[in-house]
Formats: structure tokens, C-alpha cells, sequence
């Protein structure tokens, strides 16, 4: 089915093209990543979340390939997890990045996580940030970039946001010279104040850019893919409105 979409894609392009319309043809969706996506073994839950979270389109779009060695920053439920630990095979490795913090408190998580696939497993961070065994390919963060500016859940009112630099200043190190760092978050409004992330669990896609090249990242992509234009970003995302269907950016940076 998604090499007919690409053909009848692929056909629309030719014909405005000779109408004179420029029309930018997006990547072709590499077999590994078609066969993970596709993965019977998936759990029911992944798949319906697949719409709203069109992991093919993502997946391609960082650039992960098979034999990569991937850290994924708060991998939750192990959405994405269970793709790239499928993409990079036995080959490859996924290290599952936790601050202590959050450890501490959901080892079950951790646990869940770690029995996915051998080449799976987890490693915790304090506020100098993650400490990798070896150089990776790829750091991979989805819709949480925006909880490392906020203070620990029962933290006292008025605790002072963390400073992000230690974080991505160790996500550089920690990556090879041509690295990724692919970076999913919900969008916030142009110029929103750092208060959205705590209030809102969004963050504006200017300030990541500027935190994230602030440390030696240089922006090479991104997409347009999960945007939303009918997201007022007025709302937390966590609100039945808008949840699922938030507007989120999509940036791709390199280690030079």
C-alpha cells in the first residue's frame, strides 16, 4: 500500500510539475523501517497510536539505520523503542535514558523496558546528563525535551527551572563526530515564555533551536510532518480537546 501512495505521489509531482509548480517530493520510506513499523509482534496499544504519531515518517526522517547505536531519552512505554531496537537489530544498541529522579521512582518502568529485546537497556543520568558505555549514532527524544526545564514532580513552588545546557552539552559529547540528535516535542506558540513547559508541557521551537546550537549542534532538518495548523497552542496537551492532535515541531541536528 505505501509504494502505490508513493507512486500516485511520485505521478502528482510530474504533472505539476509540467504545470509549472514546484513540488518537493518527501523520502521514500526505507524497507527496514517499512518491516518495523509492520512488526505483528507490536503491541495493539502502539498501533493505534500510529496515525497521530506516523513513525514511518519520523523514523526516516532522523535517518536511523541498521547496526546504529541509539539513546532514547524517558522512553516511557517503549512507543519508539521497540521500533528502533527493530531498525538497529542485534547489531545495534538502544540505551534507554532516565534521570535518577524519575528512576527512582517507576522502576517498573525501567524493568519493562529492559525485557523488550536483548539489544535494549538502560542507563540513568544526574544533572551532568547521560554518560553513554560508547559514542552514538543517535540521541532520540519525543515529547519530553520540554520536562528537562522542569523542576522534579514535588519540588516546592518557585524551585527554579533546570539548566538545560549540562544536558545537551553531554548529548554532544556522548555522540559521534556526524551524530543526530532528533528532537519531537509539543509545540508551543512563537515566542511563548519558558513557563509553557511547566503549564502547558509545550515549548516554542525557537528556543529549542537556540539551546540545542547553543552547545555546537548545527540544525539540518526540519519537518513539517506532525504540524497541526489547528492547534491554538493555547491548551495543555494533556486537554481532551486537543490531546493526540497537538501541533508538534520536528528538528534534526548534527554534530559537525
Amino acid at each position: 500500500m505505501r509504494k502505490l501512495v508513493l507512486a500516485a505521489a511520485s505521478g502528482a509531482a510530474i504533472l505539476l510539475a509540467g504545470a509549472g509548480l514546484a513540488l518537493a517530493a518527501g523520502p521514500s520510506i526505507p524497507a527496514y523501517v517499512d518491516s518495523a513499523v509492520a512488526d505483528p509482534a507490536r503491541p495493539d496499544a502502539d498501533r493505534q497510536r500510529d496515525p497521530e504519531r506516523k513513525p514511518a515518517e519520523v523514523l526516516t526522517f532522523a535517518g536511523v539505520h541498521p547496526g546504529e547505536k541509539v539513546g532514547e531519552l524517558i522512553p516511557g512505554g517503549g512507543y519508539y523503542t521497540r521500533l528502533l531496537s527493530d531498525i538497529v537489530g542485534s547489531s545495534g544498541h538502544v540505551y534507554g535514558m532516565w534521570p535518577e529522579g524519575m528512576a527512582k521512582g517507576a522502576p517498573q518502568m525501567l524493568d519493562a523496558l529492559a525485557k523488550i529485546a536483548p539489544n535494549v537497556s538502560n542507563l540513568t543520568f544526574g544533572p551532568g546528563g547521560p554518560k553513554p558505555p560508547e559514542k552514538l549514532d543517535l540521541v532520540w527524544t519525543t515529547e519530553n525535551y520540554h520536562d528537562l526545564h522542569n523542576p522534579p514532580r514535588g519540588a516546592p513552588a518557585g524551585t527554579p527551572q533546570p539548566d538545560v545546557k549540562p544536558f545537551n552539552k553531554a548529548v554532544f559529547d556522548a555522540l559521534k563526530p556526524g551524530g543526530i540528535y532528533l528532537i519531537e516535542d509539543h509545540a508551543a506558540a512563537a515566542g511563548a515564555g519558558p513557563e509553557v513547559t511547566f503549564k502547558m508541557h509545550r515549548i516554542d521551537p525557537a528556543q529549542v533551536k537556540a539551546e540545542v546550537e547553543a552547545v555546537g549542534f548545527k540544525l539540518v532538518g526540519e519537518s513539517d510532518v506532525l504540524k497541526n495548523p489547528d492547534d491554538p497552542h493555547t491548551k495543555m496537551v494533556f486537554d481532551p480537546s486537543i490531546r493526540g492532535h497537538t501541533d508538534k515541531l520536528l528538528l534534526k541536528f548534527r554534530k559537525p
